[in-house]
C-alpha cells in the first residue's frame, strides 16, 4: 500500500471569520451554529485525491484568529506547504487582515501555495466586500467565495490549494 504524502496547511484569518467552521465543513461535512474560539491551534487531517490521481494527506492547522504573525504564529507556520487565507465577506476589514497576514506568512514560508476564501456567502446581501475588489484580487491570488453553512465553494477552494501543492 502506498502512503499518501502529508502536506501541512495553515488557515489564517481574523477572529470570527469562520476558519474552524470551514475546516469542520470540509473535513467532517458538518456545521455548527455554536461559536467556539480557537485557542492556539487545532489540527485536523483528511486524505484527498490530487488532480494527478495520487493521494495527499492534508494536515490542516486551524490557527487562532489574529491580525498579525507573532513568534508563536511563525512557529506554527514553519513547514507549511499551503496557506488558506480566510476573510468574512460581511466585514471588509477582515479582508485587509487576511492580506496582511498573507504578506507576513510569506516571510516565514515564502514558497507556500495560497488561496483566499471569502466566507459567509450565505449572507451575500450583507457583504461589505465589493465585487470589483474580488475581481481585482483574482489577478494575483485564487479567490473562492465560500459558505461554511451551506458548503458552497469549500471543496473547490481546498481542491485548488491541493492542486498547487508540491507532489
Amino acid at each position: 500500500m502506498i502512503r499518501a504524502t502529508a502536506r501541512k496547511i495553515c488557515m489564517l484569518g481574523d477572529f470570527g471569520v469562520g476558519k474552524t467552521s470551514l475546516v469542520a465543513r470540509y473535513v467532517h461535512g458538518t456545521f455548527s451554529e455554536k461559536y467556539l474560539t480557537t485557542v492556539g491551534v487545532k489540527v485536523d487531517t483528511c486524505q484527498v485525491a490530487r488532480p494527478d490521481g495520487t493521494d495527499c494527506k492534508l494536515v490542516v492547522w486551524d490557527m487562532a484568529g489574529r491580525n498579525g504573525v507573532d513568534a508563536l504564529a511563525a512557529s506554527y507556520l514553519r513547514g507549511a506547504s499551503g496557506l488558506l487565507m480566510v476573510a468574512d465577506g460581511t466585514r471588509a476589514a477582515t479582508l485587509r487582515t487576511a492580506l496582511d497576514l498573507l504578506m507576513q506568512a510569506r516571510a516565514v514560508v515564502p514558497d507556500a501555495a495560497a488561496v483566499l476564501m471569502l466566507n459567509k456567502l450565505d449572507l451575500i446581501e450583507h457583504w461589505e466586500i465589493e465585487p470589483l475588489t474580488v475581481a481585482e484580487l483574482r489577478n494575483s491570488l485564487p479567490v473562492f467565495e465560500t459558505s461554511a453553512l451551506s458548503g458552497d465553494g469549500v471543496v473547490r477552494a481546498f481542491a485548488a490549494l491541493t492542486a498547487k501543492l508540491p507532489a
